[in-house]
Formats: structure tokens, sequence, C-alpha cells
């Protein structure tokens, strides 16, 4: 079956050539029954269609809530249409990320898409990082702001991955584009990961650094999650070896080497006009740039 999604998938593509990745509704979508189950909060968790391809999470007092798909995956494209509770939600946070945290239990790696919460009348705001290996002291993380507000409407939210590049898109905007150099060692993310989709309480930090922390009179605070595509080659965790091993990985992520022009101005822009946080700029933090930064602090 998942040789059939990627083998359709890539045709599209290859149809629709202009963008980086074709218009959600064009692809076949994943069912949350079969290939995804839940983590945590069960209580919280409930399908909103009949076929089995929404699902909503959400966050009570009593439990947040958070699901995982059943395989891990070697080098994908992860990509969910998500939409984001309303109001009040200052301490909320609500993650779609891929890990492998229950596999590799001291050495696991990561790549994140955080929606962090706000007051109400105040944006939510997007956090992206990464890591490999349990190098989490070293934190890539950057935040921004949308041009759109996330709690109207559903938006996708998308993740390349191979063994050079790690690409962040917002519907079909490139957001953040990451290039392996050697000098990352094990910093950059190379095991099989799992994709994962999480609410939870992050008043400590999540809100102007802890300033404003969750309010319950407001809850449940409500995600909503569809379209969800993943291309690669997955496994079981009792298969992790094969897994690693395994060579074949989908063409076009294989395949994929830099942004084109086009998109790299695109990724340009946005990042011009809603960037409000890098690590690569942080120089209290990083008196020394970490080695991927070295270009953007020239």
């Amino acid at each position: 079956m998942e040789f059939l999604l990627t083998f359709f998938f890539v045709c599209i593509l290859a149809f629709n050539s202009s963008s980086a990745f074709p218009i959600p509704g064009k692809v076949p979508f994943l069912s949350f029954k079969e290939s995804f189950s839940t983590i945590f909060g069960d209580q919280n968790l409930h399908l909103l269609d009949s076929n089995g391809k929404s699902v909503q999470i959400s966050l009570t007092k009593s439990s947040g809530s958070g699901f995982k798909s059943r395989n891990l995956y070697t080098n994908a494209f992860f990509s969910a249409s998500i939409k984001l509770p309303a109001n009040y939600a200052a301490g909320v946070v609500v993650a779609f990320y891929t890990s492998n945290a229950d596999v590799f239990k001291t050495n696991h790696d990561e790549i994140d898409f955080e929606f962090l919460g706000n007051v109400e009348g105040k944006e939510w705001l997007v956090q992206t990082n990464f890591f490999g290996n349990e190098s989490m002291q070293r934190g890539r993380e950057e935040r921004y702001k949308l041009w759109f507000d996330p709690t109207h409407d559903f938006h996708s939210y998308s993740i390349l991955w191979n063994r050079n590049w790690i690409i962040f898109y917002v519907d079909d905007v490139p957001i953040r584009h990451v290039r392996r150099v050697d000098a990352m060692g094990g910093d950059f993310p190379t095991k099989p990961m799992s994709l994962y989709a999480t609410i939870w309480d992050g008043s400590d930090w999540a809100t102007d650094g802890g300033k404003h922390k969750i309010n319950y009179g407001f809850a449940p605070f409500k995600a909503d999650f569809t379209k969800f595509v993943i291309h690669g080659n997955g496994c079981s965790a009792d298969q992790i070896q094969h897994c690693q091993n395994n060579a074949y990985v989908p063409n076009f992520v294989r395949k994929f080497n830099g942004l084109k022009p086009n998109e790299f101005s695109k990724m340009k822009e946005f990042r011009k006009k809603h960037t409000i946080y890098s690590y690569c700029e942080d120089k209290r933090r990083y008196s020394t740039a970490l080695p991927e930064c070295t270009r953007s602090r020239k």
C-alpha cells in the first residue's frame, strides 16, 4: 500500500512541477485508524468524520492527548492540515513532530513544529526545532508569526527530511531550510522516526516565557487534524534494524537537493516579514555560531 501511495504521489509531483508539492486534496490521505495510534489521553481524542481521516485532540485540566504513526520512517515527507484552538490559549502547546524517543531512549532524534498559544487578541506563534542524538542542549529553535489566523481554518504544515536537508513548509511556503554540514556531526537527525501530534500544558515557558499561564476556564482546548500524508519507507519498532539498513527512500525525497529559486524567494520573503527569533542570530546564547549558522552571521 505504501508503495502505491508513493508512486501515485510522485506521478502527481511530476505533473504539477510548478510548486514544491501538490496542493493538498490531490494526494491520497491516510486513514487515522489504520496509520496512527493513541499515546495518551484517550478520552480527549475523537474522530471527526465517518471515514476516519480527521481527528480532534484536546487539553483539559485532567489531561492532554496525543497520537503517533504506527510505523517509523527513514527519510520522508510528513504533512497534515491543522486548525488550532481559538480564543484564550495562553500556555497551550500543540506539537506536530517526528521523534524516535520511544525506541532510542538515550540518543533520540526529533524534528518539530510547535504551536504556542497566546492571550485572547494576540496571535499564536510557530516554533520549529530539530536535533539528533539527544543534542537538545544545542537548541536550534526559530519562532515566527503567521500571515493568517490558524484558528479560523485548516492550514497544512509539512516536513521534508532526507540525509542532507530538512525543510519546513506552511501551506505551499517553505519557511525554513536546514542543510546538513559535516561539522554538525550527530546533531543532524538520521535515525528512523515516527510522526506525532500532541496537545499539552506548557504554562512554564510557552507564552512570553511563562508570563501567561493556562486558564482552564477556557477549556477544553481543541486542535483538529486532517489530510495526513506520509511518504517514506515505514517499518515497525521491532524491525528497526531492517528500517535503518533499507536504502529505499521515495524518489522525490531522495533527490531533493535544495529549493528552487522561486521557492527560495518565497522563503526569504516569509522570513523577512515573520521571523521573530532565530538561534543563528542569538549571540548571547551562542557566542560562537553553530556550524550551519556561519553564513547567516557574515
